[in-house]
């Protein structure tokens, strides 16, 4: 009895107890499997704003230690057994976002990162040495060898991508007129944005695979185009476009002490003199592929210089960039820029320098009011395949960019994708599609075709182009209103040939003037062109056209106001010009015009005969011979032209000899001149930059002024670069002289760093104009003072045989970012009547 009670009770007692820890042990078996179960997550992080990836963004498991950074494209993948129920993603410059997970599951998570625009924090100044400073000096130690100029060649493949947008579509926008009739397209816009990205409207996008290549000594770079697909609003036809998207244009070194960017001069992170322009904190360090490299990130003095704010990542081994995210805000002193965006990610070579794998650039174009959208503007490049230290003969690299001639031919979606280093991400396959959509919309092309007319200063019929606007009304003192009318072929109607025509009218002189010209292209490769023209019309004196050509608004602009010395001419013209080797081309012509002034002027038949006949017009016809050499100037070809982009370290040299013919064609005289001409764009560093002009002329023969070089001065209160704005139009005539003319853009040197001053932006500038020349006393003999009909003539000066004329300035542009003023002051010639020692003048300007 006792013993079934003992068992009973002990039964029931540890029954219980078995059945509680049996229990337990379930729920504690499951509860760990849950617990054991991994959670897996994915994804992409970008810019909300213009949609590109954010690279080396921190991702991380909330209330754990466990994360990654996002690579070069955005995408990251990381996994967890930590029973954490949300995941971060941060970076610099974002505000940072937090999603929530779902426990052991695998899932794809995307993130938009907004922008955070905080001010740069106070500099804390602690005892001891920034740890950072080391290892900049070691970067700076070893540059040369990290730099891939080192090599003596490198080759690759290459992959350009461009995208550009309209973006800050404001509602106030949204409600005009034109962007009310795309309503329908800007709705598809706001479901391609995403959740959290803002809408943008697609104007271009374009695609290019080319071949790079590059050798040292001398420096020489290729790029061959090998295919392109371009889609964009006005655009017709690829040739130009291809030129400009391949990745000759979307490079940058940063063991260049200044990189250019949209034509302005940046300090590099990384330049010799890194401690006078930037600050810099270590932050990290962390494995990278294959590389232990410290983090550092860095930012400008001063928010206003030129400089970048950003994060790189500097290898253990042999301190060489790996990564870099440099930005510039729209602190620094430039227009209309919100933000310039650089990323780059390189690699080791097997000869130890570094070459760029990938990079990514963003410039977001600010709206110009509070009603108008602002642009965005991306740029990627992938490279692949590289090659180094095979150089090729400097005759390979004779075309700087070379287009292959399928390029531009349509090539199948299955083509392209075996063409691409990656596939399009559905937001870019999407932009194609809309950009399709957008050009055939009627008021899209209307306001295309208006843009092209301001930009080219043509209107476009197809085969013919009218214009250009720019003088199709004019007045001055001789033809009173004076109105003109253009048109000219395309490379529709011929791409051999271009034919020109220009008719105008003045209705105070009651006279035509006429304009013909017939080109034929001989070659595009080596380019050699055989021109032909006929000229009747009315110019100044000291205008010489030719040099001028690439200053049409100049050219307009001496139509108009009170024309001092002016004369009517006939001109005839023969010309061939061609390239002869890379950087040098050469070019005879032969030129007949007749001179038939306008103002009071006559010379006599021989130097001091005041008794003979005094005379006024004359006929001349000369032969020149012009050699110029760029040796690394760029050139592009639009359709049938020929387009400089400038050099970037070496002068632009011209020679130029002129004879004249007495005799032919009713010529009066014979004559030698020669003329040398060297320009020289010259970086300064911190000082900006300068523009270097010399020019230097020698006259052998006796000839009526005209024949001579009138200087060019300027009565008017407008700033001129061309011109000596002291000097008074005609004051000064010379047979031989050299002249120097510079300009230094100091850009925000100086008021960068005055407290308020630098809120403004202004920016200083530096100009000097001298001149040593003379007229030989045979010269002088031969001008008259009178005119044939007995009234007194104009009489030119002349400067002092070692006696230099001199003109120092100063000014300050940018001002409301749109004009400038300059303080011009003449230190020489001062004791003639009338002579101006000081001026203050003016000038608009659109400028970066």
């Amino acid at each position: 009895m006792n013993i079934a009670i003992f068992v009973f009770c002990t039964t029931v007692r540890y029954g219980v107890r078995f059945r509680f820890w049996f229990l337990f042990s379930i729920l504690l078996f499951f509860g760990f499997s849950a617990l054991c179960q991994e959670t897996k997550v994915s994804g992409k992080v970008t810019d909300a704003n213009s949609g590109d990836p954010v690279p080396f963004a921190n991702i991380v498991f909330k209330g754990t230690t466990v994360g990654v950074t996002t690579d070069f494209d955005g995408n990251f993948s990381l996994s967890t057994f930590s029973p954490s129920d949300s995941i971060i993603a941060s970076y610099v410059g974002y505000k940072p976002k937090t999603k929530a997970v779902v426990r052991g599951a695998a899932q794809t998570i995307n993130f938009q990162l907004q922008e955070d625009v905080i001010s740069l924090q106070e500099i804390v100044v602690v005892a001891g040495e920034n740890p950072a400073w080391p290892i900049m000096r070691n970067v700076i130690k070893n540059k040369s060898e990290n730099d891939k100029r080192k090599l003596s060649a490198y080759e690759y493949d290459t992959y350009t991508k461009i995208e550009i947008d309209v973006d800050n579509l404001s509602d106030k926008f949204r409600e005009r007129k034109i962007v009310r009739k795309i309503t329908q397209v800007l709705d598809s816009v706001e479901r391609i944005a995403g959740e959290d990205g803002k809408p943008i409207l697609p104007l271009f996008i374009t695609e290019s695979v080319s071949k790079v290549y590059y050798r040292d000594n001398p420096s020489l770079k290729k790029e061959q185009i090998l295919k392109s697909k371009i889609n964009g609003i006005g655009v017709e036809d690829g040739s130009t476009v291809t030129q400009v998207i391949g990745s000759s244009f979307q490079e940058y070194n940063f063991y260049q002490n200044w990189l250019n960017i949209v034509t302005k001069e940046f300090v590099s992170p990384i330049a010799d003199g890194w401690r006078i322009y930037y600050e810099y904190d270590l932050t990290d360090s962390l494995n990278i592929g294959d590389e232990f490299c410290y983090r550092l990130d860095f930012y400008p003095k001063s928010t206003s210089d030129l400089a970048f704010t950003g994060t790189m990542w500097i290898t253990k081994n042999g301190y060489a960039l790996k990564q870099i995210d440099a930005n510039v805000g729209k602190q620094a002193n430039l227009n209309f820029i919100e933000k310039i965006r650089i990323q780059q990610e390189l690699s080791r070579t097997d000869r130890s320098s570094w070459l760029p794998v990938k990079n990514r650039v963003l410039i977001d174009v600010s709206e110009l009011g509070k009603q108008n959208a602002g642009m965005l503007a991306k740029f990627y490049t992938s490279n692949k395949n590289f090659v180094t230290n095979k150089p090729y003969e400097p005759a390979f690299y004779e075309r700087a960019i070379e287009i292959a001639e399928d390029a531009t031919q349509t090539e199948d979606e299955n083509v392209w994708d075996t063409l691409r280093h990656e596939p399009l991400s559905d937001t870019e396959k999407s932009v194609y599609k809309m950009i399709d959509t957008l050009r055939n919309i009627p008021i899209v092309k209307t306001y295309t075709d208006i843009f092209k007319v301001l930009l080219d200063g043509y209107y476009n019929l197809g085969k013919v182009e009218v214009g250009p606007y720019l003088g199709l009304m004019a007045w001055n003192r001789i033809e009173g209103i004076r109105v003109q009318g253009g048109i000219k072929t395309t490379y529709k109607f011929s791409k051999h040939w271009i034919y020109h025509a220009q008719l105008a009218y003045g209705f105070d002189d009651e006279r035509f003037k006429y304009y013909l010209s017939a080109q034929r292209i001989l070659s595009k490769h080596r380019w050699t062109t055989l021109s032909v023209r006929y000229r009747s019309d009315l110019t100044r004196l000291g205008i010489d056209e030719e040099s001028l050509a690439d200053n049409p608004i100049f050219l307009a602009a001496t139509k108009w106001g009170n024309f001092r010395r002016g004369y009517y001419f006939d001109e005839y013209y023969l010309g061939m010009q061609r390239e002869l080797f890379k950087g040098y081309s050469q070019k005879i012509s032969f030129r007949h015009w007749t001179f038939d002034p306008t103002f009071n002027f006559g010379y006599l038949p021989q130097p001091g005969d005041v008794s003979g006949t005094v005379l006024e017009n004359f006929q001349s016809s000369e032969v020149s011979v012009e050699s110029r050499y760029a040796r690394d100037e760029l050139f592009i070809q639009n359709d049938n032209e020929r387009i400089s982009l400038g050099t970037n370290k070496w002068p632009v040299i011209t020679l130029k000899y002129t004879h004249g013919f007495s005799g032919v064609f009713n010529s009066d005289f014979d004559y030698d001149r020669l003329r040398l001409n060297i320009k020289k764009r010259i970086k300064t560093g911190p000082l900006g930059v300068g523009n270097l002009t010399f020019t230097g002329e020698y006259v052998f023969n006796t000839l009526p002024y005209p024949l001579l070089t009138l200087h060019l001065g300027n009565q008017s209160p407008f700033y001129s670069s061309v011109t000596y704005n002291l000097m008074d139009f005609g004051e000064f005539v010379s047979d031989h002289y050299f002249s120097l003319q510079y300009r230094q853009y100091l850009e925000g040197f100086l008021l960068n760093r005055i407290p308020l001053l630098n809120k403004l932006k202004w920016r200083l500038l530096a100009t000097t104009n001298v001149i040593v020349g003379g007229m030989r006393q045979s010269n002088r003999d031969l001008i008259s003072l009178l005119t044939p009909t007995g009234e007194t003539a104009s009489q030119v000066g002349y400067f002092n045989d070692g006696k230099p004329y001199m003109e120092v300035g100063y000014g300050i542009e940018n001002i409301f970012k749109i004009f400038r003023v300059d303080f011009i002051h003449r230190l020489s010639y001062l004791d003639k009547p009338d002579a101006r020692k000081f001026g203050v003048f003016f000038t608009a300007q659109l400028q970066l």
